[in-house]
């Protein structure tokens, strides 16, 4: 996953600890949200920096 522009339904499996089944649920969603805004999407892969905004993983953390 290190400097990677996608990530894949297991590393967001990993990345937010839950069944990759569900994982792919999620990828799906934020893959829907970004063809809404006129982005060709990947299935099974999503924009990491998209990814980490939408989980809150890419606000500044406290103190920043």
């Amino acid at each position: 996953m290190a400097n990677a522009t996608f990530m894949k339904v297991q590393d967001v499996a990993d990345e937010l600890g839950v069944s990759k089944s569900y994982a792919y649920k999620i990828v799906q969603k934020l893959n829907a949200e970004l063809k809404e805004q006129g982005f060709l999407t990947i299935s099974g892969r999503v924009n990491k920096q998209y990814f980490l905004e939408r989980t809150c993983y890419g606000s500044k953390k406290k103190g920043d």
